[in-house]
Parts: structure tokens; sequence; C-alpha cells
């Protein structure tokens, strides 16, 4: 359904089904219809596998695949946040702490597609903060691999436990709901999106369809996309924060690049006195909150530390766009600051303004004054 939303918000099929390229899946692809469940057209997404015999993944491999598949960085980076956050659920519910769990119906190849081309769907809408209303429960029990089991299934409400995500009665109360969260699209969900109700100025809705279409409700998701209204506004971020006095500035430079790959706000250093008397550096990298398992194994995995401190953070945000100008110097990207719509101050982007000053023989801080002047001249309402 996740699936079905980006595609009908404007995401091309054959676009996911190259990112199921490079991830080294034969057989498989995505197909899309237009249907209706209830009085909602939208978009169904399958996934077909040519070849139906039951090979079974574990999570590892999933996490595997995505890694070393030659898609962006910061889309194997919370494909894999979403992945480990279902073996976590999954060993919670088996009762297998520290063991790989057995996946049942979550082993097939339609888990990873369903995860990595959510994100890459969802990346390719330009999204940059994700929002999500309460999840239903749904009621009843389904038979799987495992057995019976209650609704929802206990993956998803381990997964729902673990993100503290509001949950509700099917809506109306329906008592036959069935399942209306699967743990795939829960750790989806709670893996990448906060759930608060954002106010927002509406450009695109996507609307995915569920296999199921049943009488008493539209079995859809509904995916909107847009601005965000009332700026500037707080947002909630994660702050992660550690200790480090054994490695080397070599090795602190990478973490920050991958970092920044990833998506972080911002990452900085700063000198420290630690135990024993002995100079150390502190990293801090503030993060949208759906990044922060990311982020954290990221500094754990590029960093000599044992430990990272995360506590959530917020700061009020002016809006901002990039705007192409041409000068007398050439074409330069300028960031743009707004605030109720006005633009206050721009700030020419660095890179354009070195290659300049590089072919030009200019020193850079004259490019830097000139490209400013002409921004704010041209951009500025006292220009």
């Amino acid at each position: 359904m996740l699936l079905g939303a980006v595609i009908d918000a404007g995401v091309q099929v054959d676009h996911l089904n190259s990112a199921i390229s490079t991830l080294g899946l034969s057989g498989v692809r995505i197909v899309a219809e237009q249907d209706r469940r209830g009085g909602v057209h939208g978009t169904h997404a399958i996934v077909e596998v040519e070849n139906t015999s039951c090979h079974s993944y574990r999570l590892e491999d999933f996490i595997r695949i995505t890694e070393s598949s030659s898609l962006p960085a910061s889309v194997k980076e919370r494909s894999s946040a979403v992945f480990r956050r279902l073996r976590e659920a999954e060993q919670q519910v088996h009762r297998q702490a520290g063991e790989e769990p057995h996946l049942g119906e979550l082993g097939s190849v339609d888990t990873i597609v369903d995860v990595v081309c959510a994100v890459v769907g969802l990346e390719t809408l330009g999204i940059e903060r994700i929002y999500c209303s309460p999840l239903p429960s749904g009621s009843g029990i389904i038979k799987t691999s495992h057995g019976i089991l209650p609704v929802p299934a206990p993956a998803t409400s381990a997964l729902f436990g673990l993100a503290h995500a509001p949950v509700q009665p099917p809506p109306g109360n329906i008592p036959d709901a069935g399942e209306m969260v699967t743990p795939t699209g829960a750790a989806i969900v709670t893996t990448l999106a906060s759930f608060s109700q954002p106010s927002l100025s509406v450009e695109e809705t996507g609307y995915g369809l569920g296999t199921r279409d049943p009488e008493s409700y539209p079995n859809v998701v509904v995916l909107r996309i847009g601005r965000e209204l009332d700026r500037p506004r707080t947002a909630t971020l994660s702050l992660l924060e550690t200790n480090i006095d054994d490695s080397t500035p070599e090795v602190l430079a990478y973490a920050q690049e991958r970092l920044f790959e990833i998506g972080a706000r911002d990452v900085w250093f700063t000198p420290i006195q630690m135990k024993k008397n002995r100079p150390g550096t502190m990293l801090s990298a503030l993060v949208p909150t759906d990044l922060e398992t990311a982020a954290a194994r990221l500094i754990l995995r590029e960093t000599s530390t044992l430990g990272v401190r995360v506590r959530p953070v917020s700061r009020y945000e002016a809006d901002r766009r990039i705007v192409t100008l041409k000068t007398t110097l050439g074409q330069v990207s300028v960031k743009v600051k707004l605030i109720d719509g006005a633009n206050v101050s721009v700030a020419p982007e660095y890179e354009d303004c070195r290659k300049i000053a590089l072919d030009k023989d200019l020193p850079l801080q004259d490019v830097l004054r000139i490209v400013r002047r002409e921004a704010e001249k041209a951009l500025l309402p006292h220009g």
C-alpha cells in the first residue's frame, strides 16, 4: 500500500524497478494498476516474482544485499535501519535476544522490495520529513506460518512499542477489520516517521490500495505531500553526542562526511578534557528523529567510541529556497532565507564561489562579496 501511494503520487514504476535491479534480484518487479477501494480511486502495487520457489531470507541477508548495492547512501542507511528495527521486534517476540530470528512470511523477497522501494519512492518525491497519524490496531486473527496469531500480530505490536507509536481502534470500531497494519508496514513507518500532525499546504496526494476490498471501510493508505505552514516553527530533532580520545582526525572527518551524506542537519567537533587529563573531542550530530538509529549506528561503526548519548532537541527554523542567479561572474546558486514568505537574507553557495575563484584566479573573499551584493540587489526587497 505504501508503494501504491508513492506511485500514485508520481513516482514512476520503472524507477522503482531500476532500484530492484541494483539489489541483484532477478525475476522480481513491481507492477501497478488503477483500481478502487470503496469510493476511493488509487493505485494497487503488486510485487511479481517469476520464481515462486520458497527461498527464505534472513534480515541479515536483506541488510547485506541493500548495503552492497549501488543505491544512494541515504537509501541504504534508511532501509537498513528499517530492517534492524524489524529484527529487534522479531527477537523480542521470539525471545531470541542476540539471535537471528526465523521470519516466516517476512523472509520472502517481497519484504526487501517493500522496504527499499518505499524508501526510494519517498526520497524520489523529495520528502524531507514524514509524519504519520495514529495507527489502526485492526481486529480478529490471522493464519501464518507461525500458527494462528491475534491482530495486530505480535511483531507489529512489538514495533508499536519500540516506537511508542499511538494506536487507535479500527474506524467505527469495526469488529471484523482484520489486519490493518502488517509488520513490514509498521517497521517502515515506526522507523522513518514521527507521530504528530503538521499544518500542511498540500501539493500532491497519493492513494495506495490494499489487496483486500472490505465492505466496512476503504482499504487505503493516503500520502499527502506539501509544505509545512507557520514558519518559523519548532522542529524536533535528535542530538547525538559522544566523547572520543583515540580516533585520528582523518577518521573523525570521515565520520562527519558520512553523517552529512545520510541527512544530518549539522555535525561539529568540540575540544574537551577527558579522564586522566587526556584531551579529547566531542562529536555532536543534529539529525531528524527518523535518522537517529542510522546515525548512532554509523558513529559506532566509524569511530572508536563505545556509546552514543541521544536526546531530543527543539529548534526554530526559517523557510529557505535555493535560487540559481546569473551574476557578473557567472551562474551561482544562492540560498535565500524566508520569514513569513518574505526574503530576508541571502548566502552564496561556497562550492560555486570557490569554482569561480579558481577559474578566474580571483580571491575567494572578493567573489563572495560580489555575489552577495548582486544577490541582495536582485532578491531582497531593500535591494
